[in-house]
């Protein structure tokens, strides 16, 4: 299963937490297709009929099928710039 990171914890949720987000939001993450970056991450209200959901620290992820078999040995991170902007990486976890 996917692993967030603490940073990512803080990021998700500082995204989240947003005013106009409701309380049960997350962070979608969702496979792109061929010729493509490999995901697509977006807010979304809820998760989606079959998403995993993972839950962190009040940090709440939704996977489609997709991503979820390809990130289940993953952990994902979050770094934040001077201007407050968000980039998430992947990394593999180490046994």
């Amino acid at each position: 299963m996917l692993t967030l990171t603490d940073n990512a914890v803080s990021a998700i949720r500082a995204l989240i937490s947003q005013p106009e987000q409701p309380p049960e939001s997350g962070l979608r993450i969702m496979g792109q297709g061929e010729g493509a970056p490999p995901f697509q991450l977006a807010l979304a209200d809820t998760p989606a009929d079959g998403d995993q959901v993972i839950e962190a620290n009040g940090a709440r992820v939704f996977l489609t099928s997709d991503a979820a078999a390809v990130l289940a040995d993953k952990s994902l991170d979050a770094e934040v710039d001077g201007q407050g902007a968000v980039a998430f990486t992947v990394s593999t976890l180490l046994a």
